[in-house]
């Protein structure tokens, strides 16, 4: 199953969104219920939110190694 987590579990205060994935609260708890096709839409949509958050990660997050990775493969 397709995970968006980055392990860098802590919400923005003002936007509600992960520092990591930028998932919700609520989304994260229900990923394991949506569908393939929801999870899809909703990954999406996150690129947008962690340009919202407040604060970013310093450490490279295991989702950017993988993109990283991925792109030099």
């Amino acid at each position: 199953m397709i995970s968006p987590c980055t392990l860098v579990c802590s919400i923005d205060l003002k936007t509600g969104y992960c520092f990591g994935c930028g998932r919700t609260r609520e989304e994260i708890a229900a990923w394991m219920d949506y569908t393939d096709a929801e999870r899809r839409a909703l990954m999406e949509t996150l690129p947008a939110r962690l340009e919202t958050v407040e604060r970013r990660p310093r450490r490279e997050t295991r989702r950017q190694r993988m993109i990283r990775e991925r792109d030099t493969a």
